[in-house]
């Protein structure tokens, strides 16, 4: 469980492997969804259908669930009834919104400590553990170098790895980058302001179609949403079917961020946005439920413990304020704020300063970013792209967070190449999406 003392608690990592389908693997493939909290043991059923044929059929592919998570080791936090109490303090009118975080976050340490065993793994799940727990997993796995495919989080990992252990990467591919160097409170901004730019995409797609609900321009359309959102707030809408069941705010605004993930979903979303429009709000919210029901992106009880761990606080309660009060402007619909604040009421934190990766050393690592990426913003890519020594990257310019196993033939061939026979696309390599 703590690396520092080898001596002491163990703890259960839980591996799932497809074999190579030619039953001649070249090695082991190792991934991660993303998060922080996916679960690499699911993905790996779900790689038929989103990786390569070529690369199923060369690598012997393996999904863990990091510490932390899932089968191993993992998080535990809700008991019966205290989820339903969780909601009832985040809608609770008289709080502020700093006053809901840090009393989420204080009942929800509470949860978690009161049923996570050990309750010491709660200090021990940050990314540096998670990447010494790979190299292990590697070397179980009896390949003298990684070969490793990460996503979104993923890509924190994976870069977080070629930091520690440089001279076990083999071919590492970082698709939907986080840029290592920014504060909690700096990539919640760039994020929230990405999806907010997102909001004006959708609009901006559905108007090149017909039966677009959004009038005039782009920006327009956006605010046409945005004061839809505002009227949910205190007048909820009807849902056919389901007895007492109304479309919120709050689910209209998971609903998007759900949607802006996935653009091949944006026709459905337009569809259910105009029945919406008109007053029905069940086609908005029976879409929700498909985005929750396959697992959607809301982050978790784990995410945070993860990310308190990970990112020292920084600032004080006037900073957080401030910091509020400009995401109220620059990102009305998707702006997280008080990020430090959560973490500060949580109580497990790191305290180690973000900084620069280089990964000195490391043989070419691939970098993948997509332009309309509300997630992990381009930048971020690039960012990360700059600071390594031997990162190249391979851009998609399409919608919707990451790009491989959905981008189309020019992405798939670029990373197939170069993870099954070391090719590295050419600096700059842009493909249309």
């Amino acid at each position: 469980m703590d690396y520092d003392n080898p001596d002491g608690a163990k703890i259960d990592i839980a591996l799932k492997k497809l074999p190579a389908s030619s039953g001649k693997p070249i090695g082991t493939l190792f991934l991660n969804p993303g998060g922080p909290g996916g679960s690499g043991v699911e993905y790996v059923d779900d790689v038929r259908d989103t990786f390569s044929a070529d690369l199923v059929s060369a690598f012997d592919i393996v999904g863990f669930d990091p510490r932390g998570v899932g089968q191993s080791t993992s998080v535990q936090c809700e008991a019966d009834g205290e989820s339903e109490m969780m909601e009832e303090v985040a809608d609770a009118e008289e709080l502020s919104a700093a006053d809901v975080n840090k009393k989420v976050a204080e009942e929800t340490a509470a949860m978690c400590e009161a049923h996570t065993k050990p309750v010491e793994l709660l200090d021990h799940i940050d990314t540096v553990s998670v990447a010494k727990d790979l190299d292990m997993l590697r070397a179980l796995a009896g390949d003298p170098r990684l070969y490793y495919i990460g996503f979104s989080y993923g890509t924190s990992l994976g870069a977080t790895y070629a930091e520690h252990f440089p001279g076990n990467v083999g071919r590492l591919v970082l698709d939907g980058a986080v840029d290592p160097a920014l504060s909690s409170a700096e990539l919640a901004r760039e994020q929230s302001v990405a999806f907010e730019k997102a909001l004006e995409t959708f609009v901006s797609e559905c108007q090149k179609g017909r039966d677009c609900p959004f009038e005039g321009s782009a920006a327009q359309g956006a605010q046409q949403i945005r004061d839809f959102l505002d009227q949910l707030e205190n007048k909820p809408l009807p849902v056919d079917g389901r007895d007492g069941v109304m479309l919120t705010r709050e689910d209209a605004t998971r609903l998007l961020t759900n949607a802006f993930y996935e653009d091949a979903v944006w026709p459905t979303l337009t569809q259910a946005l105009a029945a919406a429009f008109q007053g029905d709000g069940t086609a908005a919210y029976e879409l929700l439920r498909i985005f929750e029901e396959a697992g959607g992106v809301e982050g978790s009880e784990v995410t945070s413990a993860i990310d308190c761990l990970d990112y020292p606080i920084e600032g004080d309660q006037a900073e957080w304020d401030r910091q509020a009060d400009e995401l109220e402007e620059a990102a009305p619909v998707f702006g997280q704020a008080y990020t430090d604040l959560y973490c500060q009421a949580w109580g497990h934190h790191g305290t180690d300063k973000r900084t620069e990766i280089h990964a000195k050393g490391a043989p070419p690592i691939l970098v993948v970013g997509t332009t309309g990426d509300p997630a992990t913003p381009y930048e971020w890519a690039e960012s990360l792209t700059k600071q390594m020594e031997s990162a190249t990257l391979l851009t998609w310019e399409g919608n919707g967070h990451t790009a491989y196993g959905r981008a189309g033939e020019c992405v798939t061939s670029a990373v197939d190449g170069y993870l099954l026979r070391g090719v590295m696309p050419e600096n700059g390599k842009v493909c249309k999406g």
